[in-house]
């Protein structure tokens, strides 16, 4: 029977820090991360405006963006949040929806979501992990197939039945913010090369080959724990050039490391393919070669 718990990320390679946003207006991009994403304002001692859960920043906006994210180019395709339990989840789905603000429910298997778009185009999808209703993948003729703890075979994407996971959760207040224990779970990217992308994170980062969709143009990597997607990446937007500067999306993403050694091998490689760009006040700034850049540092 399918508990629905929530993963750890405590064997992971590392695990995700904060996520820097180019926006264009910094009221209308505030309604939506907090009013209807949940985010509070945390601390930061630099430019931007910092949020999250808890303690913990999630997203720093960087208002000033000349327009917002245009279609046809690599980079961000969304970011996710992951909720600590189910009850969270479900406050989520209200929230949004008391709101009146689009969503789209959907069912992984491998994990609950719901995606919706901020004011700049910028996709959030917000997560709880229930990898424990996976068996195994089975390949299929485009796409793999999960085979779930009761022995069915399921999709990767299914409509998502909102009255269960309402039922699951418990009794849930939309009015109450992100839960502390909110992290970024994942990223999927916009890339110009399937193949040169999993290169990239698997071979030179260090992350671990999970699926491969290549007549989808998709692929995903975990950190080599117990969730399997925590970084995907498409392409999709072909011929997936980085947007002009002053386009709204990612601006860099943070990676933090509780191996030192791991962190600097991974550093060694990216030197030797290139990919480094130097430091900055948020550790080691690299590049995965199609436009998308992020800074690795020691876990705090």
């Amino acid at each position: 029977m399918c508990k629905y718990v929530g993963m750890s990320t405590a064997s992971d390679l590392f695990t995700y820090g904060p996520v820097h946003l180019d926006v264009t207006d910094e009221a209308r991009s505030r309604a939506f991360w907090e009013g209807v994403a949940g985010l509070e304002p945390t601390p930061h001692d630099r430019d931007g405006v910092a949020l999250g859960a808890g303690d913990r920043t999630l997203v720093v906006l960087h208002p000033g963006a000349a327009r917002p994210k245009q279609p046809g180019h690599s980079g961000l395709y969304h970011l996710a949040l992951h909720v600590p339990d189910a009850a969270a989840f479900g406050r989520t789905l209200l929230r949004v929806a008391s709101a009146r603000y689009p969503q789209a429910p959907t069912d992984h298997i491998t994990h609950w979501a719901t995606y919706l778009d901020d004011p700049d185009g910028i996709q959030l999808e917000v997560a709880f992990e229930t990898i424990d209703r996976v068996a195994r993948y089975e390949s299929g003729p485009d796409w793999p197939v999960i085979i779930d703890s009761d022995g069915r075979q399921r999709n990767a994407v299914e409509a998502l039945d909102v009255g269960h996971v309402l039922t699951v959760g418990g009794d849930t207040d939309p009015s109450q913010p992100m839960a502390p224990g909110t992290f970024v779970g994942h990223l999927h990217l916009h890339v110009d090369d399937l193949a040169a992308a999993q290169d990239h994170w698997a071979d030179v980062v260090g992350m671990t080959r999970n699926v491969e969709g290549p007549r989808l143009g998709f692929a995903d990597l975990s950190a080599g724990g117990t969730f399997p997607h925590r970084m995907a990446v498409n392409t999709w937007q072909r011929p997936g050039t980085p947007a002009p500067e002053g386009t709204a999306g990612m601006r860099y993403f943070v990676t933090e490391w509780p191996s030192l050694d791991a962190m600097e091998g991974a550093i060694a490689r990216l030197d030797a393919a290139g990919h480094l760009l130097g430091d900055c006040a948020d550790g080691t700034l690299a590049t995965d070669g199609a436009g998308s850049r992020f800074t690795l540092r020691e876990a705090r």
